[in-house]
C-alpha cells in the first residue's frame, strides 16, 4: 500500500503538517514573549515596545512588495521547463524590496532606533525564504521561520527581562532576522539552478506583483495596524491590554500560512492547467483541516479566557470580552479557508487589492468611532468588521466566478488516509 505521504495531494498533506508544526511552535513562542514582556515590565513599557514592533513588522510588511508570492508564482510555473532563468526572477524581487526597506529604516530611524535598521533584513529573508517555497520545499520556512526566529526572539527578550533592560527589547527582538536571512540564503542557493539570465523576467515579475504588491502592503497594514491605532488613540497601556488578549489571533494566522505555504504552488499550477477540479479538491481539503485543527483552539480559549488572561498580570483581566469576539470572528474566517491565496492563484489580483481596501477601510473606520469610547474592546470590533469583509468578499467571487466552495464532496474525503495515497 503506497505511503500516505506518496502522490501530489500526500505531498501537501506532508507540507501542510509541517507548516502547522512551524505555526504552533511559532505561536507557542510569541505567547510566552508576551508573558515574559507583560509580566516583567510595566503595561506602558509593554504597550510601547508592542507598538514599535507592531511597526516594524507592517513597514517591512509594506516594504516587501508581495514579491515572495510573486516568486512562488514564477518558480512554480517555472518546474516545466527545468527552472530556467529563475535567477533573474529572484533577483527582480530582492532589489527592490530591500531599497524600499533601507529607505523606510531611514526615515523610520528616530520613532524606532536599531530597529529600523532590521527592516532589510526582515525583507531580504522573507523573500528568500518564498523562493524555497517556490521549488516545493517548506522545511526551509518551517525550521528557520516557524521554528528558529521566534524561539530565538523570545530567549533574547527574556534575557532583556532577566536584565531588566527594557531599552534593549526593540535590538533583541530584531537580532534573529540576520542569521535567519542568511541561511534561508544558503537553502535557496542549494536549490537555484545554474542559468542564464532571461531579458524581460523583471518585467514579467512585476507586471504580475504590481497589482498584488499594493495589496500586499494593504496586507500588511492591515494584520498590524490595530495595534498602532490602539496606541495612536488610546495610548500605550491600552496598547498592551489588546496585545494581550489577541496574540491568540497568531494560531489562526500561522496555521493558515502553513496550509497556504503547502499547497500554494500546486493550486497555481492547478489552476493554470486549468484543472478546476483539482483546484477545487485542495481548496476543500486545506478548508476542513484549517477548521479542524483550529476550531478546538478558538472554542478553548473563549473558555478559559478569563484564566488566560491573567498570565500576562492582574490589569489584563479586563480583556475577556475583546478575547471572545477574537475567537468567535477567527472561527468564521477559518472557515471561509484560503479564500485569498486562491483568488490570487487564478490570477485575479486586482480584486484582491480591492477587497484588502474594502477590509481596511472598514477597520479604520470602526477604530476611529469606537477606540477613543471603548479601548480594546473597540480596536477588536474594528478588526472584526475588517476580518468579515476580507474573507466574505472573496468568498463571493469565488463562488461567482468558478463555483469555489470551502466546503463540499472533497471535504469529508480528504480526512480519510485513503484518500491521501489514492490522489
Amino acid at each position: 500500500m503506497a505511503s500516505l505521504t506518496t502522490g501530489p495531494l500526500g505531498q501537501v498533506a506532508r507540507g501542510g503538517i509541517a507548516g502547522i508544526a512551524g505555526a504552533v511552535i511559532s505561536a507557542g513562542a510569541q505567547f510566552l514573549l508576551v508573558v515574559v514582556v507583560t509580566r516583567a515590565f510595566s503595561a506602558h513599557q509593554a504597550g510601547t515596545f508592542f507598538t514599535a514592533t507592531a511597526l516594524a513588522l507592517m513597514v517591512a510588511g509594506v516594504a516587501k512588495l508581495d514579491a515572495g508570492n510573486g516568486l512562488i508564482y514564477f518558480i512554480a510555473r517555472a518546474k516545466t521547463y527545468d527552472y530556467h532563468g529563475i535567477s533573474g526572477y529572484i533577483r527582480a524581487a530582492l532589489v527592490p524590496a530591500v531599497l524600499l526597506a533601507t529607505a523606510c529604516g531611514a526615515v523610520l530611524y528616530p520613532r524606532l532606533g536599531l530597529l529600523a535598521a532590521a527592516l532589510p533584513v526582515m525583507v531580504a529573508a522573507d523573500l528568500l525564504l518564498a523562493a524555497t517555497r517556490g521549488f516545493g520545499a517548506m522545511r526551509p520556512t518551517v525550521l528557520l521561520d516557524g521554528m528558529a526566529l521566534p524561539t530565538l526572539q523570545f530567549l533574547l527578550v527574556a534575557a532583556a527581562a532577566v536584565a531588566d533592560r527594557p531599552q534593549w527589547l526593540p535590538f533583541l527582538w530584531a537580532l534573529p532576522y540576520v542569521p535567519v536571512a542568511l541561511l534561508a540564503a544558503m537553502q535557496l542557493r542549494e536549490r537555484l539552478p545554474r542559468t542564464p539570465y532571461l531579458p524581460g523576467t523583471a518585467r514579467d515579475l512585476w507586471l504580475y506583483t504590481a497589482p498584488r504588491s499594493v495589496a500586499g502592503a494593504i496586507q500588511a497594514v492591515f494584520q498590524r495596524l490595530d495595534i498602532v491605532v490602539v496606541a495612536l488613540l488610546g495610548g500605550p497601556v491600552q496598547a498592551a491590554v489588546y496585545t494581550a488578549a489577541t496574540r491568540f489571533k497568531v494560531v489562526g494566522q500561522l496555521a493558515n500560512q502553513g496550509l497556504a505555504q503547502a499547497v500554494q504552488p500546486r493550486l497555481v499550477r492547478a489552476l493554470a492547467d486549468g484543472e478546476m477540479g483539482r483546484a477545487r479538491e485542495l481548496y476543500q481539503a486545506a478548508t476542513i483541516w484549517l477548521v479542524l485543527l483550529t476550531w478546538p483552539i478558538w472554542l478553548g480559549y473563549a473558555a478559559l479566557a478569563p484564566w488566560l488572561l491573567r498570565l500576562f498580570g492582574p490589569g489584563y483581566g479586563t480583556a475577556v470580552p475583546v478575547a471572545l469576539v477574537l475567537a468567535g470572528t477567527m472561527m468564521l474566517a477559518t472557515a471561509c479557508g484560503m479564500v485569498d491565496v486562491v483568488l490570487t492563484a487564478a490570477g485575479h489580483t486586482t480584486a484582491s487589492l480591492l477587497n484588502l481596501v474594502a477590509a481596511i477601510a472598514c477597520t479604520v473606520a470602526l477604530d476611529v468611532a469606537l477606540i477613543p469610547a471603548h479601548g480594546a474592546f473597540g480596536a477588536v470590533l474594528g478588526w472584526a468588521g475588517g476580518m468579515i469583509a476580507k474573507n466574505l468578499l472573496p468568498l463571493w467571487q469565488l463562488h461567482h466566478r468558478y463555483g469555489l466552495h470551502p466546503f463540499g464532496r472533497h471535504s469529508l474525503p480528504a480526512l480519510r488516509f485513503r484518500s491521501w495515497t489514492t490522489a
